[in-house]
């Protein structure tokens, strides 16, 4: 699967964010086999099942110029890394307690020439700083997540959603929303993708 899936629902990238986009396959294949970051069964669909994936939430908010990031329990860089190519005026800050795993995503952001994400091999709790946006892909349940990162955010909202969490999720999310007792808003990526994968997918924003 080639890049032109991004470029199809994303038709207004610069040549630059093109060619940063177009390295990615290359990178992950080699830093995935000395550490294994994605399974074996995904790597070949890297673009829609993780870069693709990623950018859902660019379908849901465009990050503003300035606007802080954090990442939690990044893995392998996503979603933070094809967002911080998406905006590269925003500045990403893309955490996980798995070091090796910070590693790769360094190691491929310099190879790319990232200049907005930084990664850091910490917990989320340990994040310092003060962020316009936290964004995960389903690291854990909603009601275990939200305790680790609410008084991580900055006080005064620029963007069209008020700050807050917008996480990743797939699949019937009626119990662990409830179980939350959070106030959500469900954005299903159908609504945006055509391909099978994203039918259950869904983004989940949570206000700050």
């Amino acid at each position: 699967m080639t890049s032109d899936i991004v470029f199809k629902y994303f038709p207004n990238l610069t040549a630059k964010q093109k060619e940063q986009y177009e390295k990615l396959p290359e990178l992950y294949n080699f830093w995935n086999s000395q550490i294994n970051v994605i399974s074996r069964k995904d790597i070949d669909l890297l673009f829609e099942r993780h870069v693709l994936h990623s950018l859902g939430i660019a379908k849901v908010i465009s990050f503003l110029p300035g606007e802080h990031v954090l990442d939690v329990g990044t893995g392998g860089g996503f979603p933070g890394l094809p967002l911080a190519i998406m905006f590269p005026e925003t500045e990403f800050y893309l955490v996980d307690s798995i070091g090796k795993k910070i590693k790769v995503v360094t190691e491929i952001a310099k190879a790319i020439g990232l200049k907005n994400l930084k990664a850091e091999h910490i917990r989320a709790e340990q994040a310092a700083g003060k962020f316009d946006f936290v964004v995960s892909r389903a690291v854990t349940q909603l009601k275990d997540f939200y305790p680790w990162v609410r008084n991580k955010f900055n006080k005064e909202s620029k963007n069209t959603l008020p700050n807050g969490i917008l996480y990743l999720k797939g699949g019937d999310l009626e119990k662990e929303i409830a179980e939350s007792k959070l106030s959500v808003r469900q954005f299903a990526l159908k609504d945006y993708f055509s391909e099978e994968f994203f039918e259950t997918k869904q983004v989940i924003y949570v206000k700050a």
